[in-house]
């Protein structure tokens, strides 16, 4: 079964939409929802927001449904340079920006689990690269409006791979980005949970993917473009890309 996690409420309920024969269980304060996903058995939930959170709803996921691979779809802040909003960014590894369980264990790594970057499966990695790349070429201008892609200054949209940090702040500063980028030069993009979806997802040993399509440059700007973008472009970005993702399994 293909789990669909999307971290946030607008771009999971095109998804949910999609849905055929679908089901929904209510666990957790979550609510869950199973059917049919262009031919593929999945189910979709909602991640809610920050580490914690997304990690109880995977734990209960991954417990209560049996998951075979787990997809997780959302926005984020362009960090690297050269990115702009409207890019795609492949996860090739996640960590949490603001663990730091020093002198312990050194900073950014997970304690116990002996790494601070967790990496996704390869072929759900490749699987998402191919599908966000039909996506931007083929689906973008017929499902988003131009001008919202006038608005949001989105001309040629990239996918890129590139390593995702969370942790639970909504990064809207230039300083703190110059700061992150200091401490973690590799970094792509922030955001708020595909580092504790990686985690759990690692312990109980589900394949996993993550996507995220950069909503901001989480500047000071990020306020006030975030609600727009998600409203207007960012689900449409998810859906397309999930879409493509679930028929070429």
């Amino acid at each position: 079964m293909l789990a669909i996690v999307g971290a946030m409420q607008e771009e999971i309920s095109l998804v949910v939409e999609s849905l055929a024969h679908a089901t929904t269980r209510e666990l957790g304060r979550r609510t869950f929802h199973a059917g049919s996903f262009h031919g593929v058995e999945a189910v979709a939930v909602f991640s809610r927001w920050g580490k914690v959170a997304a990690a109880a709803t995977v734990t209960q996921l991954v417990s209560s449904f049996p998951v075979s691979q787990l997809v997780l779809s959302g926005v984020a802040g362009g960090v690297q340079h050269g990115l702009s909003i409207g890019d795609v960014v492949i996860g090739t590894g996640l960590l949490q920006h603001d663990l730091d369980p020093s002198p312990i264990f050194p900073r950014y790594e997970v304690p116990l689990l002996g790494k601070s970057l967790l990496e996704p499966d390869p072929q759900i990695l490749d699987r998402l690269t191919r599908a966000a790349q039909e996506f931007v070429r083929a689906d973008l201008h017929s499902l988003v409006a131009a001008s919202e892609l006038s608005w949001f200054r989105i001309r040629s949209p990239r996918v890129v791979p590139g390593i995702i940090a969370s942790g639970d702040k909504f990064f809207a500063s230039t300083l703190e980005v110059e700061e992150l980028r200091g401490r973690l030069p590799l970094v792509a993009c922030v955001e708020m949970e595909g580092a504790a979806v990686a985690q759990v997802c690692e312990e109980y040993g589900v394949p996993f993917g993550v996507v995220r399509t950069l909503s901001d440059s989480a500047d000071e700007n990020s306020v006030h473009d975030f609600p727009r973008f998600i409203r207007e472009v960012a689900r449409h970005y998810s859906l397309g890309i999930l879409e493509r993702f679930a028929r070429a399994l």
